[in-house]
This record gives structure tokens, C-alpha cells and sequence, in this order.
């Protein structure tokens, strides 16, 4: 049978004959666009398969209010019939969340589980988080926070234009990692990668060393150079250690 990819599940260099597939979440603000080139970067037996939220590129104008549970149900159902090979997923920033939830309805829906989860730039979901929110300050403000993180350039926070485009997801994105709680947490029995930025001043290294309370399986930590968007300029050491996760 031939999957027809579509607005959620995107392939930029399909790979018929590949063995497996490695599906990517964005951060807050981001898209599939991110993982456009990874596709030709990784071995020919992975396909590269960008996860597209609503409210971002091409799906701009779409309602981007679901929250991390709620995206997360929704794309199980979507990923369903594209789980008929072996597969990993990788998520980063709020991307890490998204998958964490979406591993954890897979694993109770019976369908066949990742391979490993690859959960990069975010602390353990089930630690407190060491900033108040900010997706609700007055649009300098939270301008000056974005800042921070380094994912966007100077001149594009400064783009009058290019704000009235961006902030409404940026907003939606952060409120959504703002307003997510783990009440208990919940292991899952997929194995775990772990990725963090050597640099990054918001997640810790041990607050992200404590993804490995999250897991009844095997549990590797990668630390790079680098800060928050460590997955750029290490892309090809990232690709690397996510080739070997899923051998």
C-alpha cells in the first residue's frame, strides 16, 4: 500500500524503500520547514517525516489553541497508518512534550510503539518549571523573552511585518508549554534519547537528565555545544546519534 502523506504528516525526500521512519515536532514557533534538509542528511533506509501543527506555514490562518494532550490525541490517530514500519520520534523544546504525550497515547492505544523517543531541549516534564509564563505579557516584553532563546534572528523580531505574522504562534505555542502539567508522572516503556544544548540558560542539564524518570526502557543523554537551538549547528552530530538509536 502507498501512504499518501498530508497536511500533518510531510515527507520533502520520500524514501519508498526506506526500512523506517523518523517523525519530527517542531519548538514553539516553529514548522516542518525546520527539518526540511534532514531528509537528504540521514541514511537512505530513515525517512525523514516533519510533523506540521496547526497555525504555521502553510497551515497558517488554522486554529492553534489545542493544547499538548489535545495535539497529542490527534496525532495518534493521524500517525496510525503510517506506523507500519519500524519508527522513532523526535521532538524539540516544545516539540519533546508533544511527543512524550503522543508516546504515551500510542503505548495505551495498542498500536506498535517508536522505536525510541528523542526528546531534545526541554527539562522532564514532571519538573516544576524555573520561569514564571510569558505568553501573555505586552508584545515587547515578550519580544525581549523570545530573544533570549536565540531561535529567531534580530532582524526578524524587529520586523514589525514579520511579528504581526509570528506572534499569534508564538503566543499559542508558549501558552500551551506554559499552561501543560504532568499532575504525576507517568513512565512509558519506550526507550529514551536525550538531547540538550551545553548552553542553554533554560533548560539545565540535570533538569534534563531527569527525562530518564520518565522511562522503564533504555536511556542514553547526549550533551552538545551549543544553546537552545543546539539542533542546528550540531545537526550533524544530532543525525548521527539518532541514526545509532535507531539501528
Amino acid at each position: 500500500m502507498t501512504l499518501r502523506f498530508n497536511e500533518w504528516v510531510t515527507c520533502p525526500v520520500p524514501k519508498p524503500m526506506a526500512k523506517s521512519r523518523l517523525f519530527c515536532l517542531p519548538f514553539a514557533g516553529g514548522g516542518a520547514l525546520e527539518y526540511r534538509q534532514w531528509g537528504n542528511r540521514f541514511a537512505q533506509h530513515i525517512e525523514v517525516c516533519p510533523i506540521q501543527l496547526p497555525g504555521r506555514e502553510n497551515r497558517y490562518g488554522e486554529p492553534n489553541d489545542a493544547d499538548i494532550r489535545s495535539l497529542a490525541c490527534q496525532l495518534k490517530t493521524v500517525l496510525e497508518p503510517f506506523c507500519d514500519k519500524p519508527y522513532a520520534i523526535y521532538g524539540h523544546s516544545m516539540g519533546a512534550l508533544i511527543a512524550y504525550e503522543l508516546v504515551r497515547e500510542i503505548e495505551q492505544s495498542g498500536l506498535p510503539t517508536p522505536r525510541t523517543l528523542i526528546a531534545a531541549a526541554h527539562r522532564a516534564p514532571h519538573l516544576p518549571p524555573r520561569r514564571p509564563p510569558i505568553y501573555h505579557l505586552p508584545d515587547p516584553q515578550f519580544i525581549a523573552k523570545l530573544k533570549e532563546y536565540g531561535g529567531f534572528s534580530d532582524a526578524i523580531l524587529e520586523s514589525a511585518e514579520m511579528m504581526d505574522f509570528l506572534l499569534p504562534v508564538l503566543r499559542g505555542d508558549f501558552k500551551r508549554c506554559d499552561q501543560y502539567q504532568l499532575p504525576q508522572p507517568s513512565k512509558i516503556k519506550t526507550s529514551l534519547q536525550i538531547m540538550a544544548g551545553s548552553h542553554d540558560p533554560h533548560v539545565l542539564v540535570s533538569d534534563a537528565q531527569a527525562w530518564s524518570e520518565l522511562t522503564t526502557g533504555q536511556c542514553a543523554f547526549n550533551l552538545y555545544e551549543g544553546g537552545h537551538f543546539f539542533l542546528r549547528d550540531q545537526a550533524a552530530n544530532v543525525i548521527q546519534a539518532i541514526e545509532r538509536s535507531m539501528a
